[in-house]
């Protein structure tokens, strides 16, 4: 039954997305703000699929800690979900991401709408250099700015693996930093079609606040994102101890 209604649900996000890319296609030539709206509407369709059709909820924690104004966004990643679920916790969000999504036909397009933030792997510090100054750009327009500081999608009680540019980006954007902790892997795991029932657990941390020492702001988001993320993924786990533990341990070391 889990993996019936797992391909049944990953069948209709794919039609799900099919749909809001031609629908979303008058806002190529209107301000940013529609195709947010279209975004943010696929974003609130996809939850409601993943918990009618696979029983997964999701419980968002903390949101009143966002404050106005520019932000820098720190998120772990171990899901494709939260690419699309925190975009509806953020008023006018960018996400830093690979240039090459931006390549995709329709999908690509609508990211340069939304004022994205492309980034070139390939191209070391200058792509730093870039992406700092599209991030700076964007804050300046009341912003905020989403960015995984690990780069890529780890497994739910994977060992961190934190790239050193979040620091640059704080420094360089002069702006709070909000850190946020989530278990998304556990019920949607990367690298799997299965999708499991129970809970996502988002929490937003408290904002570190602009003009510490890079070092220090490392340390800082580090610590407390990866200590409540253990936290969120011991109760998932716990709660995953009814279904599908096993296909979640496999799931953890791939």
């Amino acid at each position: 039954m889990l993996l019936l209604r797992s391909v049944v649900f990953n069948v209709l996000f794919y039609l799900n997305l099919l749909v809001h890319l031609i629908v979303a296609i008058p806002t190529l030539v209107m301000p940013r703000w529609g195709i947010l709206a279209v975004a943010k509407f696929w974003a609130r369709t996809n939850l409601w699929l993943l918990r009618v059709v696979c029983g997964t909820k999701v419980e968002f924690r903390g949101v009143e800690k966002i404050p106005p104004g520019p932000l820098l966004v720190a998120a772990k990643h171990q899901s494709l979900w939260e690419t699309f679920a925190l975009l509806l916790i953020l008023r006018d969000p960018a996400y830093i991401m690979k240039r090459e999504l931006m390549w995709i036909p329709f999908f690509g397009w609508y990211t340069w709408k939304a004022g994205m933030i492309p980034i070139d792997r390939s191209k070391g510090s200058q792509a730093l250099a870039a992406m700092n100054a599209y991030a700076r750009r964007e804050a300046q327009h009341d912003r905020q700015i989403i960015i995984f500081p690990e780069g890529t999608r780890r497994p739910a009680g994977a060992e961190p693996s934190y790239k050193y540019g979040v620091a640059y980006l704080y420094a360089e954007m002069g702006v709070p930093c909000v850190p946020v902790a989530l278990n998304s892997g556990l019920f949607w795991p990367r690298r799997s079609i299965r999708r499991y029932p129970g809970t996502i657990r988002v929490e937003v941390l408290d904002p570190i606040p602009p003009g510490l020492g890079k070092d220090e702001f490392f340390e800082r988001l580090q610590g407390e994102v990866e200590a409540a993320t253990a936290r969120l993924v011991a109760v998932g786990e716990r709660e995953l101890g009814r279904s599908g533990t096993q296909d979640v341990s496999l799931a953890r070391s791939s």
